[in-house]
């Protein structure tokens, strides 16, 4: 984020509407720009993401965040990968418990579909997506492989929206070695207009769920 004073705003809200900087205490395994993310994260009351590669942090379950964090599923955890999944489902509890909180998520086929872990485990994680669907403050719609190479052409992001009215909505894109975050307003518009668009070629949530009791289905034969 460019503008300090705002990246100030934002984290004060954070620590004013939230128990302060619980993410804090995981700071020697969490890298500084992710701690500026979680706490602009907790202070958002509508969170609209778009993923391509794995399921959304706030909708695994803790045995898949483990697979992913870990590469693999170790045994033994380390510090960091332990603290990581403790942040990772800390993160998904404010959505649970504040129904006020809307999470928007669309995720491409492939991305739901790549096996990661057991069997078991992507069959839970089916499940579990399957079920959030049907929570009041959660929408949640998979882009199908038919649509084609076009709907992954902007990569994974999200847009968060805060309750005041002076503070912008902001994009953030997380990469290997960073995450990036964007206020300009022409820039927050395109990502805006891509999540729109996703959102029509996208299956209804009606059918989304229909897709994952298939997958489900599947990982069942």
């Amino acid at each position: 984020m460019e503008d300090p004073a705002v990246r100030a705003s934002f984290l004060t809200l954070a620590r004013e509407a939230n128990e302060p900087g619980w993410w804090q205490k995981y700071g020697e395994s969490l890298p500084a720009w992710f701690q500026s993310y979680v706490g602009m994260e907790e202070a958002a009351t509508q969170l609209r993401v778009y993923e391509t590669q794995f399921v959304p942090g706030l909708l695994q379950t803790e045995d898949y965040a483990r697979e992913v964090i870990t590469r693999g599923g170790k045994k033994k955890l380390d510090d960091t990968a332990r603290d990581r999944i403790a942040t990772r489902m800390r993160r998904q509890e404010r959505i649970r418990k504040n129904r006020n909180v809307k999470l928007w998520v669309i995720i491409d086929e492939p991305a739901v579909r790549r096996p990661v872990g057991t069997p078991a485990i992507m069959r839970a994680q089916l499940q579990h997506l399957y079920e959030l669907s049907h929570e009041p403050n959660i929408t949640l719609q998979i882009v199908p492989f038919h649509q084609g190479v076009f709907a992954a052409e902007t990569g994974s992001f999200t847009i968060l929206r805060y309750p005041e009215y002076d503070l912008p909505d902001i994009v953030y894109v997380e990469q290997l070695t960073g995450g990036i975050f964007q206020e300009k307003r022409s820039d927050v518009e395109q990502y805006t207009m891509a999540l729109e668009w996703l959102a029509v070629v996208a299956e209804r949530p009606e059918q989304t769920r229909k897709l994952l009791q298939q997958m489900i289905r599947e990982l069942e034969d």
